[in-house]
């Protein structure tokens, strides 16, 4: 299966989530898989006239963490938008960013070779699913439809986002927050300081020099009230 965004953030590694999550057995009454079009499959007007894709979307109720499995084959592609005049107009060539997702991009190839898809509900609301392949003409001829994602249990812990980072430690009440990890923070001599050194002990850190001139005892009492600040 090849993911991949037209001006959209694909994560890297939710392709291999998406397999593994589709295959999973799934608890009832819990999260979903549904296979459109049933044992018939994702295929345009054309090549499947009886098939009726938003009929067989409006008798099932979506949410968040269920997975839609698309069973096709190389001659027909999986596009989702949110944009609902990008949909009804079967055409997403100059759609902008953040537009579409394309689930299954590869050229269109008259072949009979199996290709599943899964796509997993990621976001609640309206959203549209259709083939982009022919300049829109599958999608023209039926292969298409919408639903409504509802919240439902709410994403599963594989398909939510990466927590954002924990902020950096801020000063308080004007107390200078001190961080040992950085350069910046450990104390350094000055220039005048080098030039008092003889030149054969100058292999040592900045910080190791300076708390060796002040003394064995007086280094100690300094590092126990920088750290107890």
């Amino acid at each position: 299966m090849l993911l991949s965004g037209r001006g959209s953030l694909v994560l890297p590694c939710l392709a291999v989530v998406v397999a593994t999550l589709a295959v999973a057995p799934r608890t009832a009454g819990a999260y979903k898989n549904y296979t459109v079009g049933d044992d018939k499959g994702w295929y345009d007007g054309l090549a499947l006239p009886e098939v009726d894709y938003q009929e067989w979307a409006d008798g099932k109720n979506f949410s968040l963490g269920d997975f839609l499995i698309f069973n096709t084959d190389k001659n027909h592609s999986v596009v989702q938008t949110r944009n609902g005049t990008l949909y009804k107009s079967c055409d997403y060539n100059d759609s902008g960013p953040d537009d579409t997702v394309e689930w299954s991009a590869a050229a269109p190839e008259f072949s009979k070779d199996a290709v599943t898809v899964a796509v997993p509900l990621l976001k609640e609301g309206r959203t549209y699913f259709f083939s982009g392949n022919y300049d829109g003409e599958q999608c023209q001829n039926g292969q298409r439809f919408a639903i409504d994602v509802a919240h439902g249990q709410g994403l599963p812990p594989d398909l939510r986002p990466p927590a954002a980072p924990a902020p950096a430690p801020a000063a308080a009440d004007g107390v200078a927050v001190f961080d040992f990890s950085h350069p910046k923070n450990v104390t350094t001599p000055s220039a005048s300081d080098e030039d008092d050194e003889p030149s054969s002990g100058r292999t040592t850190s900045g910080s190791s020099r300076t708390l060796a001139r002040l003394g064995p005892g007086l280094a100690v009492t300094l590092v126990a009230v920088l750290v107890a600040v």
